[in-house]
Parts: structure tokens; sequence; C-alpha cells
């Protein structure tokens, strides 16, 4: 039912990223155009053919066209772009979990491209790019003139080759100069382990494998510590951007018997659309803890959102991104596809998560490394910050997101450890466990 002519996302990672898909109807214009419409575009007409025949070098005519459309789309909001050919490919091959790149989330902040997450197991984390660096320079060429997409492009290149990036970084006495081997990313939707007698799985992005690797895993968890023995489960979200909706969905449904998981309303009726759970549990109504931090976006926050209304789960962590806007995907044949925010999606007690995030049931912040503690502001990020985001209905002055760093050792693990507590019952709290009866209307 997902796979349809055109496509929605909510959730915009470039480079070696993924990002949420929906399905969508093709886009019909809503209205016709009026005089001064047209008077407009005449103006862009003789703009264009006034730069194409007078600018001091030749310009590349189709690169003129690409960038103004971008300019267009990049003026509504932060995740409304066009995707040449190229990038149309490069958002398939995306999808299913494979591809080429660095491996990091980036978007463009006073003309750099700017790391909002290295992605966990990838060359660009292994090379030391943290997040909130900003990249100035791409094998010694200025990022400053380059829309992001070129920019990206730029990064792309033939696996086992090196890209040089110059790194802008708080605290640094000079820009930083990172040698990156590009490399094919792997996306591994789920890693899980147990974590004596309880599960834990950790859901990296929501790709084409991430419902099949998440009920192998539990399989997998519930055989190795006992189904009588396993006290709960962690569902880590940190870290983790978004996906496919379809995935969201179905990686809600696995824990809930039913109600509604997400709803999406547009200005136009065919964008509003409502998902809801079938009967199942794969965990048989055990306790739950779901995981969230300031890098939890998008279809994360559509799964933390679902098991925290239907009081399936217990959330731990900090204030989530905040990426509560939907964009569909509208493929333009041979030229590539247009990605345009067409909807919010709201939690089943109707709540809008954009601007605002989703609200841990228990705060639990996470105490940073030495190295690390005088970049707590830069460090945390959300959709509120963004220059020319979608004003949300919750968010308020407080905005959204919060710091997304989470160590590599378990042991140092705040978060993680304070949940391995509560579901071992080491640790008390009126949130814990959830209690289905007490769900919110939806």
């Amino acid at each position: 039912m997902f796979r349809r002519a055109s496509l929605l996302f909510a959730g915009a990672l470039v480079g070696a990223a993924t990002t949420l898909l929906v399905a969508g109807q093709p886009m019909m214009s809503a209205n016709a155009a009026g005089n001064e419409t047209y008077r407009q575009l005449a103006i862009f007409g003789d703009i264009f053919e006034r730069v194409r025949a007078n600018y001091v070098e030749e310009p590349q005519e189709k690169e003129l066209i690409e960038n103004a459309i971008n300019g267009m789309l990049t003026s509504l909001d932060p995740h409304s772009s066009f995707l040449n050919a190229d990038d149309a490919a490069d958002m398939r091959t995306q999808t299913r979990g494979e591809f080429g790149g660095l491996g990091i989330e980036v978007t463009m902040e006073d003309e750099l491209v700017k790391v909002i997450t290295p992605m966990y197991g990838t060359p660009a984390e292994a090379a030391g790019v943290l997040a909130g660096d900003f990249i100035s320079a791409i094998d010694g060429e200025e990022v400053r003139g380059l829309t992001l997409q070129e920019a990206v492009e730029k990064m792309r290149g033939p696996v086992n080759t090196p890209i040089e990036l110059t790194i802008l970084r708080e605290g640094a006495d000079a820009p930083l100069e990172i040698t990156i081997i590009r490399d094919i990313i792997k996306l591994q939707a789920v890693k899980f382990r147990a974590e004596g007698d309880v599960g834990y799985m950790r859901v990296i992005s929501f790709t084409e494998q991430t419902y099949d690797d998440l009920r192998d895993g539990i399989e997998q968890l519930v055989e190795e510590i006992g189904e009588d023995e396993m006290k709960g489960l962690v569902l880590d979200l940190r870290l983790n951007p978004g996906g496919l909706l379809d995935q969201a969905i179905n990686i809600s449904d696995a824990f809930l018997e039913k109600g509604l998981i997400v709803s999406t309303r547009g200005r136009d009726d065919r964008d509003s659309r409502r998902f809801s759970a079938r009967g199942g549990d794969l965990i048989d109504g055990k306790p739950i803890v779901v995981l969230i931090n300031g890098g939890s976006a998008s279809a994360s926050e559509i799964v933390a959102g679902a098991l925290q209304d239907h009081r399936r789960a217990t959330v731990v962590g900090t204030q989530s991104f905040g990426k509560g806007s939907v964009q569909t995907i509208i493929p333009l044949g041979e030229a590539g596809a247009l990605r345009l925010t067409t909807a919010l999606y709201y939690t089943p007690a109707g709540t809008s998560i954009q601007g605002k995030g989703i609200t841990p049931d228990i705060e639990v912040g996470q105490t940073l490394p030495e190295e690390l503690r005088d970049r707590e502001d830069e460090l945390a990020r959300g959709e509120s910050d963004l220059r020319g985001h979608i004003q949300g209905e919750e968010e308020d002055e407080s905005g959204s997101g919060s710091v997304a760093y989470v160590p590599q050792d378990a042991e140092e693990d705040d978060q993680l450890q304070y949940a391995l507590s509560l579901l071992r019952g080491e640790e008390a709290h009126a949130a814990f466990p959830a209690d289905p009866t007490t769900a919110l209307p939806n």
C-alpha cells in the first residue's frame, strides 16, 4: 500500500543518510494562476535570458534552472527541495538501506555545511567528525557559494577514495583538516543485544529492512534470555533521524494491539490520513522503555509518540528533535523529483510534534565527556532552530530538541543504565511501568 506514484518524506538527510517516506497521491494544481503570477513568471524568464546572454562567464543553464527552483522551494521551509535525476536515484537507493557516502547528516547554515550528526559506525564517525562541526571546504574548494546539494555531490565519489574536509569546530584554535576514505554506507537498521535479563534494541534508521530486523532480533533475544526470564525491552531511538513511514508504523504496530498510530493533516484532504494498529504484540505485553534525545526525529518521533500516547511504553531521555512535517516526493520523469511539504503529522492523541518534539515521561540527561562539556549548547539541536521552519501548533519559546549525544560505552550511558534499572526494579517512578488502561483518547 506504500508504493504508489508519489512518496512522502517526513525527514531529510543528505550525503550518507536516509529520509522518512510515506505514500501519497500525485499532486494537482489547487487553482489556476492569476495574471499577476504569469507576469512574475515573465519577469523570471526575462532575467534568465539576460543572465544567460550577458553574464561575465557563460553560465550552465541547467544549473541556473535547478538553483532557481531550489531557491523557490527552500524559501518555503527547510525540507522542501528539488531532486535532480542523480539525487532522486540516490534517494531510492538510500531507502533500501545501502548507499555510497561518508556517513553524515548535514544541513546548510550561514553558507556552510553544518554536521547534524555523524552516523553510527560510518567513515565520518571513525574519522572524528562531530555534531555541530561546520564544513568550510571540500578538497580545498570553498563551500560558500555552493548549494547544499552541490556540496553533498562533491562529498560523494568512488569507494575507497579519500576526501579532505576543512572543519570549523568551536573551541578549536584553527580549522581542522580531516581526511575520510569514502565507503559504501550499509545501514544496519537494527542492532540488538541481551543486557542480562533485558533485551536491548537500537533502531538506527527506518529502511525497508527495519521491521524484519526488529522482529528477527526480538526472536533471538527471547531465545537467548528466555521468555520467562526476560524482564522487558529497551527500544533505543536516540540519534535516529528518520526513515520510511511504513516502517515507523510497522514498528509501532509491533507492540500495539489496536488504535491509531499516527495521522497526517494537510491543506488538501488527500494528504489527511490515519494509520491504525492491528492485533499482535511481539513481546506479549512485557514492559518497554523508549529512549529518545535531540537526535530522535521524524519516524523516531512517530514511534515514540504512538507508544507514549497508548501508554504502551515509558519514554525516557530528553526532548526529541521536533520534525513533524511530511514531504511528498513527486516524480518528474527523467528530470528527477520534487520534495514538497504537504502535511503535518500528529500523535494518536492529536498532538502536533512540529517544532515541539516528544517530551519524555522521565527526563534523564546524559553526562558529556570533559572535552564536550563546553559545547553543550552547540550539541543541542531541534527543528525549532532551523531557519524558515514551519511554526508548530504546540511550539513555544522553549522550542524543540536537546543534546544529541550517546556514549559508545554502555557503562557510561546514563540514559540506558536508568532504563535498565527501571526494568529490573532497581529504580521506581510513577510513569513506569506504563499502564495501557490510561491511554490518551485517539
